[in-house]
């Protein structure tokens, strides 16, 4: 571990001059000091993205607060005044865009909130039967509907848990069907100009380049279902792909899925290898174990201990009872997970009493009561890059972690997984009491992908409400000529006022790392703007490009974006480069916002590497590889691509 991180070390470091030596060129050949400053931030946020020095979001808000303090060294960077205006630097926050994803997500978690994901479940179940040929095409059709009015990643995790119970019932392998669901969650993102954040930005960046464009080079603004054709084709073009060539593409998995209570240890076993029980011992009073703290005897004796019971108190299990400096006692009771193996070495080691059966916890330690569960670290948690020891996770969660599942391997207790950063993407294997697992459904830090536990209801009895504001906000969009913000935010006030959500729960459905992300990058696309460095970069592109057929450029443009979308965000990707296409489109002549509406409908071409938010979400419950998402994502890119271009061409 100690190793990678020197080796990732030494990538960004070579990589950070790479990148410096690539802006102190662009300052030799940029017509102006304006546009070379403009030019140095575009490789510094690029370089930012692509070698996650810090967060997207720590990177966006770097930038943007880079920009406004231009205003203060204005003389000594040689600028008469800043790249960007400091009463304008704060928009983003306050933009259509951002308060219109703010809305989405919150309409997304309202509906989940009623259950109705649950009753998709058990439709799809109803529909499709066991037949992978027919679940596919149904769980991938649903999720592509679903996401082209929410966020794709929000409607890829509310379908994750319905995935895992439609695997667990049909007994078809999770990485079967989650690989399909996640691509049409992307790719469900182009039917409607609300399904993903580039597109609901797009018009919002259309606004300011029209502030730097004469009157009869105005772009006019897309309507909701402007890119709904293209975006069907699309969301046919990947159900077909998988229906036709998933036995070819798709990981091979012949396991049953289920995490029903009765099959729970059989399940964790087949999927990661995990030969594990329950066991309950007694410390006798001359155990060299007394006096010992748990995390002095877990993992170098392979075992976890998920309750304990001293003499004459009650049973301790759950949030605030057990961690790492609980100290052993004598007569104490521990309830252990663990291999019968590394049991039998640790009861002969210590001289203590196994007892055949569970006694003190078989009522707490019950099926009904505990048990194994997986949860992923979401894009956007605030875990990621901590470890399980820095968060206490046993005591403040409640869940005791004895295995990781992270880029097709499986690490378990023993092998120091309580000290490895969590990266978005990870499953953690956890034993927990269902009523710390039902809580950790509310936490936006984790998605709990195991469904099949006795756990709180959700509130079906809101389902009538929930329906209702979410046909108000729609029929708002579509009928009305509100503003896409107000209209969507009627929706989500609604959901809160009916009862549907606390505002609380409103709170949190909202991804914050994706609102800052996205309202600070929208400076940095004004500066290239009304600087003149996107036209600038036009040009020196027309100089390779522009003689070619007016298609050939706008597909130039498409590969571009799905290029950058692969080393940094999808609206990073849109911000940097709409400038850009609108002034390609003006030099040869096309219509620009055609251009800017091909670069917003390309950056969801995300299928490649897991770098996408969504496929970062699937790849831990899949259990998928890298070279997975290669060798079914490299196709499916090319038919982006292909489908796509001709699409456009029909539609416009």
């Amino acid at each position: 571990m100690v190793e990678d991180r020197a080796s990732f070390t030494l990538r960004q470091g070579i990589a950070a001059v790479a990148f410096l030596g690539l802006a102190l060129g662009l300052a030799l050949v940029t017509p102006s000091i304006e546009i070379a400053w403009v030019s140095g931030l575009l490789v510094l946020t690029i370089y930012l993205f692509a070698f996650e020095v810090v967060g997207v979001d720590v990177a966006a808000l770097t930038i943007m607060v880079l920009l406004g303090l231009t205003t203060l060294f204005a003389p000594y960077m040689g600028l008469e005044e800043g790249l960007v205006d400091t009463r304008k630097i704060f928009d983003g926050f306050a933009s259509n865009a951002v308060m219109s994803i703010i809305a989405v997500m919150i309409i997304g978690a309202g509906l989940d909130k009623t259950g109705i994901m649950t009753r998709v479940a058990a439709f799809i179940l109803k529909v499709g039967g066991t037949t992978e040929t027919r679940i596919i095409p149904i769980i991938s059709g649903t999720v592509g509907f679903i996401s082209s009015f929410m966020q794709n990643v929000g409607a890829a995790a509310l379908f994750l848990p319905v995935v895992s119970r439609i695997s667990a019932r049909s007994g078809l392998p999770m990485s079967r069907l989650l690989m399909p669901m996640g691509f049409c969650a992307i790719l469900g993102g182009t039917v409607t100009m609300v399904g993903s954040s580039p597109l609901i930005l797009l018009n919002d960046l259309i606004a300011t380049s029209n502030h730097a464009l004469s009157d009869d080079q105005q772009m006019h603004a897309w309507s909701l279902f402007s890119v709904t054709p293209i975006g069907i084709a699309l969301v046919i073009t990947g159900i077909l792909y998988f229906v036709i060539a998933g036995r070819f593409v798709l990981p091979k998995g012949a396991r049953d899925n289920g995490t029903t209570a009765s099959n729970t240890m059989e399940y964790f076993q087949d999927i990661y290898g995990i030969d594990y029980n329950l066991f309950e011992i007694v410390v006798p009073g001359d155990s060299e174990l007394v006096g010992k703290h748990l995390e002095d005897i877990e993992s170098s004796n392979r075992i976890r201990i998920i309750a304990n019971k001293r003499s004459g108190q009650e049973t301790r299990i759950g949030p605030n009872t057990l961690a790492r400096d609980t100290g052993i006692e004598s007569g104490m009771v521990l309830g252990i997970i663990t291999a019968p193996k590394n049991l039998k070495k640790f009861v002969e080691k210590f001289g203590l009493k196994q007892r055949s059966e569970l006694r003190s916890f078989s009522e707490s330690l019950s099926a009904g009561k505990a048990g194994i569960g997986e949860v992923v670290i979401p894009p956007g948690s605030q875990l990621i890059g901590k470890s399980a020891r820095d968060v206490w996770m046993r005591k403040t969660y409640g869940i005791a972690l004895i295995a990781l599942h992270r880029n097709g391997k499986t690490i378990r207790e023993g092998d120091h997984i309580r000290d490895m950063p969590l990266a978005a993407g990870d499953t953690l294997v956890v034993h927990t009491a269902w009523d710390a697992l039902a809580r950790l459904e509310h936490d936006r830090n984790f998605v709990v992908v195991t469904t099949e536990y006795p756990h709180e209801e959700v509130r079906p009895h809101k389902v009538g409400w929930a329906g209702l504001f979410f046909a108000i906000a729609l029929s708002l969009v579509l009928f009305t000529d509100l503003r896409l913000s107000v209209a969507l935010l009627t929706g989500a006030i609604g959901m809160i006022l009916s009862g549907v959500l606390k505002i609380e729960e409103a709170y949190e459905a909202v991804s914050w790392k994706t609102v800052f992300l996205l309202a600070s990058l929208i400076p940095l696309g004004l500066a290239v703007e009304t600087s003149g460095t996107a036209k600038w970069i036009a040009e020196q592109t027309l100089l390779v490009v522009g003689e070619m057929p007016v298609w050939v450029i706008q597909s130039a443009v498409a590969v571009l974006a799905t290029f950058f979308t692969l080393v940094m965000s999808n609206v990073g990707a849109t911000v940097l480069l709409v400038p850009l296409a609108v002034n390609i489109a003006i030099g040869v002549g096309a219509d620009p916002a055609l251009f800017a509406l091909t670069v917003a409908i390309a950056t969801s071409n995300s299928f490649l590497i897991p770098t996408h938010q969504v496929n970062a979400l699937i790849m831990g419950p899949g259990g998928y590889r890298v070279p997975d998402f290669m060798r079914a994502g490299g196709i499916m890119t090319i038919l982006f691509l292909v489908v796509f271009m001709v699409m456009m061409n029909i539609v416009f």
